[in-house]
Formats: structure tokens, C-alpha cells, sequence
């Protein structure tokens, strides 16, 4: 482990190096792709570094109380002695969580779909609600959110709605998002005051690149009509909503949202490329089927993995029995909390498995 991370300041050197060089910065795909991996390098270059520092300054200080001290000094070096094995062991753990097998989509940008599913309208606002959630938390972590496709409700829910996030790590912190959200709530047009329960369902795709996972045109069927609007009047006079279809795989995807054939092409393609990857990466990995059924869930989609209360304020992730009374919060965008606890979780079960020898 420890020879791989000397590999890993070694690469690191060279990174800083090229980032630096006017060729490498000329080119735009080359420099992205090296800042993408200068920055997933980053985090563990610090604590390896600092493990560095940490077991010279053990070492010096083991030496230190085999020499002859007065009373005082050796008290002082037992002291520092002990709180320097103490900070070893702290970034030791730390190391084995940074080394632990990455998901190879984590650095990557994500396509969310969001669905109001059992509740009818009740589900459409809450999958509403979950939009400006995602939307939030996304703004506070300095990411981009765009639309790409919606359907909005007439009271302003969405049946669905799609769209891309973009930013640093994005699927490494919304993997976990993906299954049914349960809301439990009085609605608006509920006169005796019952609560309501309804469900709108979520998907995280990683946005796959073209060079990734290259469709043949000859796979793809493109059918082009005039988009729509609620009640079905034509938004525009000209044919500009496309739908795409992957013929071995079946999968479909509309677009209209924007008034150019070529632009609701382009993000229709997005949507389609990232939908077949999740297609096909199941099919054909049974490790990595395996591993979107761990113990935190990142891929059954009829999970049911969150419970939204709002008598009670409280929001209950399922999958690792958390319970958080802040669902004012956590609507608002403030994710913080509950994405931390799945990531530790996931981390937790790996190391498990880890030291079981399973990995």
C-alpha cells in the first residue's frame, strides 16, 4: 500500500509539472482530464504526506527517550510520544479509506431523473419538492444544474423531470439517491386534515462521454415531431422535439424542451448514453450488480430507501437506520448530514469487507 503511494507523490510531482506547461494548457481536453485526476490525487497526497512527517517526528522522539533525559524532558518526549502514535494511528485509518477500491464513475457529472410515482398529483409536488432540494444542495457546493427535460403538472408539480449536474465529484456524494422517497404529509387539498403518503422516485446516472461509450449510429432510431406543450398545443410551428431509441437495448428518450432540433438532440443523446452504460454495466458486471445492492443501495430503483415526515419534522434514511429531526433543513438543501452518513456507511462496509479479505 505504502509503495503505491509513493507512486502517487511521484505522479502527483509530475501533475503539478504538466498543469503548469503552456502545450498542456493549450489543450482544453488534456488539461481537464489531468486537473480531474491532479485533484482526485490531491487528498491523498496531504495525508500521506503528513503520515510522512508524523513517523519521522515518532522516530526522532523514540530516539530522543533512549538518550539520557532529565526528568522533566523525558516526561515531556512520553507525552509527545504518545499523542504522535495517536495521530498515526488516526491517519493510518484514513490512509486504508483513501486507498479503498474507487467507483470509477465518482469524479463524474451525473444525469438525475426525478418521477412522481404513487400519489398522483401529491407525488408530482413532492418530486417538486426533491427538485429544489437537489437544486440547493447542488448551489452550495458549487455545482450546475440544468433542466434538461421537465413535465410539469397543473399545480405545478413535475411528472417528471430531468436534468444534469455538473461540477467536482458530483456521483461520488448523489450515488446514493437513487430509489423510492417517501413523503408522509397532509396535502393542500386535503380537507379533514388526514396525512397523505405518497412516493416520487429518484435515478443518478453518471454522464458518460462520448469517447466512454461510443453508440453506433446505426444502433439509433431518430424519430423528430413538434413539441407539445400541457394540453397538447404546439409550443412552436417547427419540428424540433426529437426522440431517440437504442435498438438493442430498446431504451428511448424524448426531448422538446428547447426550440432547436440539434439542442434537444444533444442533451436527448446525453440522456441515452448515460441509460444504456446503466443498462449494460448491470447486465454484464455481476460484482458491480453486486455492489449496487450493498448495504447502502445505490441501484434498485423500488427500493425504498427515505421516509419525508413532515408532522414530525423528521426525515428517516432507511438503509443505515438514520434518523434526523431537520426536514425543514434537509429540504432547504442542507444534505450535508445525511450524505455524510451514507458515505461513511459505504466506507464502513468496505473496510469490512476489506479486512474479511473479500475485496
Amino acid at each position: 500500500m505504502f509503495d503505491q503511494l509513493d507512486a502517487f507523490l511521484i505522479r502527483y510531482d509530475e501533475l503539478s509539472e504538466l498543469l503548469s506547461d503552456p502545450e498542456v494548457i493549450g489543450d482544453t481536453r488534456r488539461f481537464m482530464e489531468l486537473t480531474k485526476e491532479e485533484a482526485n490525487l490531491r487528498p491523498k497526497v496531504a495525508v500521506f504526506k503528513e503520515y510522512k512527517r508524523v513517523t519521522s517526528e515518532l522516530a526522532d522522539t523514540e530516539e530522543l527517550l533512549g538518550e539520557s533525559l532529565d526528568d522533566e524532558m523525558a516526561s515531556l518526549a512520553k507525552e509527545e510520544l504518545s499523542e504522535l502514535k495517536s495521530q498515526k494511528a488516526d491517519l493510518e485509518e484514513q490512509i486504508k479509506v483513501l486507498m479503498l477500491p474507487e467507483d470509477p464513475n465518482d469524479g463524474k457529472n451525473i444525469i438525475m431523473e426525478i418521477r412522481g410515482a404513487a400519489g398522483g398529483d401529491e407525488a408530482a409536488l413532492f418530486a417538486g419538492d426533491l427538485f429544489e432540494m437537489y437544486s440547493r444542495y447542488a448551489e452550495s457546493q458549487g455545482w450546475k444544474v440544468e433542466v434538461l427535460d421537465a413535465n410539469i403538472t397543473g399545480i405545478g408539480g413535475y411528472k417528471e423531470i430531468i436534468l444534469m449536474i455538473t461540477g467536482q465529484s458530483v456521483f461520488s456524494k448523489l450515488k446514493y439517491e437513487s430509489g423510492a422517497h417517501r413523503v408522509q404529509r397532509v396535502p393542500e387539498t386535503e380537507s379533514q386534515g388526514r396525512v397523505h403518503t405518497s412516493t416520487s422516485t429518484v435515478v443518478v446516472l453518471p454522464e458518460m462521454e462520448e469517447v466512454e461509450l461510443d453508440l453506433a449510429d446505426k444502433d439509433i432510431r431518430t424519430d423528430i415531431y413538434h413539441a407539445s406543450g400541457a394540453g397538447g398545443q404546439h409550443v412552436n410551428k417547427t419540428a424540433s422535439a426529437v426522440r431517440l431509441t437504442h435498438i438493442p437495448t430498446g431504451i428511448a428518450v424524448a426531448m422538446q424542451d428547447e426550440r432547436s432540433q440539434l439542442k434537444n438532440r444533444e442533451k436527448a443523446m446525453k440522456v441515452l448514453r448515460a441509460r444504456v452504460y446503466d443498462q449494460l454495466a448491470g447486465e454484464a458486471q455481476s460484482e458491480y450488480d453486486a455492489n449496487r445492492k450493498s448495504a447502502v443501495g445505490t441501484g434498485d430503483r423500488s427500493e425504498r430507501i427515505r421516509t419525508y415526515n413532515f408532522p414530525q419534522n423528521r426525515v428517516t434514511d432507511h438503509r443505515i437506520g438514520l434518523t434526523i429531526q431537520k426536514l425543514d433543513q434537509i429540504l432547504s438543501g442542507k444534505l450535508d448530514e445525511v450524505i455524510d452518513a451514507l458515505i461513511i456507511a459505504d466506507q464502513t462496509t468496505k473496510l469490512e469487507s476489506l479486512n474479511n479479505g473479500t475485496i
